[in-house]
């Protein structure tokens, strides 16, 4: 097996299928696993972070906690995008440096919670991406569109690593 297939065979946690959460961002669909998925939110009052990157430039209360509120529109180099009334906040569980962190993601649409089939699902090109390769796990191919099913440990250890604090 090569390193790329066990890469996504890894992902798919050795299923065929996964259940997931899809929504949009700058026109593309994307897909988390709905087990990390806590909660779906409307818009909620943000607090900026002086000092903080960009891409996890504020924080909000969920629940009585403080966490972080990422707009991975940044992380991917989209353009920033003016909140409408479908966008929403989706609460996930990533494991950062060992400790299950709560986080939320903006998000112009929520869309549904589905199943995607390993088999349609390859690597993402390593030439003619506009975004970094390594900030996806793979490519899911339904009807006449891909979902994107974005690498968060790639993306939030990267951005942790680089921004000088632990959370």
């Amino acid at each position: 097996m090569s390193a790329v297939a066990e890469k996504i065979d890894h992902h798919w946690n050795y299923a065929d299928e996964v259940e997931v959460l899809t929504f949009d961002m700058n026109g593309e669909t994307f897909a988390l696993e709905a087990v990390i998925v806590q909660e779906i939110l409307d818009l909620l009052p943000e607090t900026a972070v002086p000092g903080a990157q960009p891409f996890v430039a504020g924080v909000i209360n969920f629940r009585g906690k403080v966490i972080p509120l990422a707009d991975l529109r940044l992380a991917f180099g989209m353009e920033g995008t003016e909140a409408t009334i479908d966008s929403r906040i989706i609460v996930i569980e990533v494991d950062l440096g060992g400790e299950a962190t709560l986080v939320g993601l903006r998000t112009d649409k929520v869309n549904e919670v589905t199943t995607l089939a390993k088999a349609a699902s390859e690597a993402p090109p390593s030439v003619g991406m506009r975004w970094r390769a390594d900030y996806i796990n793979c490519l899911v191919k339904r009807g006449g569109e891909f979902i994107i099913l974005p690498n968060l440990q790639a993306i939030f250890s990267s951005r942790h690593d680089t921004s000088g604090a632990a959370n």
